[in-house]
């Protein structure tokens, strides 16, 4: 069995601290992070968030090009 771990989109707003809203708007939007519907509830696979914020590591805020 596979231990893979999903979290709603209010767990992804705790650990990113972007709101609700944010990702909300982001699925409307698309280029967010790859989501789930399961029942009317709204699941995030850890690995692709994982790899979201890892898109996003900088060594220098020279290096940062702005965005989220």
């Amino acid at each position: 069995m596979h231990n893979i771990l999903y979290l709603t989109e209010r767990q992804l707003a705790e650990l990113t601290h972007r709101s609700i809203k944010s990702w909300q708007r982001d699925r409307i939007r698309g280029g967010g992070i790859p989501f789930i519907k399961c029942g009317g509830k709204i699941l995030y696979d850890m690995s692709d968030i994982e790899k979201w914020m890892n898109d996003r590591k900088f060594n220098s805020t020279s290096a940062y090009a702005g965005g989220e």
